[in-house]
């Protein structure tokens, strides 16, 4: 049986997983080899790898205010379970 090429779609779905390390070793190897084989899809890899990398290093993450983090324990404790 002959393996159908990868449709764009589901590239960019699998990259998320790989990137999130979603996929296991055989699935891993298969999206890498994939890759190797179009360079387009080796151009996406590194723009959602930066992407990601600009994310984390440069968007800075908001704390709580106390308030909220005060509101969210009172409800934890008033919820029945």
């Amino acid at each position: 049986m002959v393996k159908s090429p990868i449709t764009y779609d589901e590239f960019i779905k699998k990259v998320g997983l790989f990137l999130d390390n979603e996929l296991n070793e055989k699935e891993s190897r298969d999206l890498l080899k994939e890759i190797q084989t179009n360079p387009a899809f080796m151009h996406i890899l590194k723009e959602e790898q930066t992407f990601r990398e600009f994310i984390k290093t440069k968007i800075d993450r908001r704390k709580p205010s106390p308030a909220l983090i005060a509101s969210i324990k009172d409800k934890i404790k008033a919820s029945p379970i």
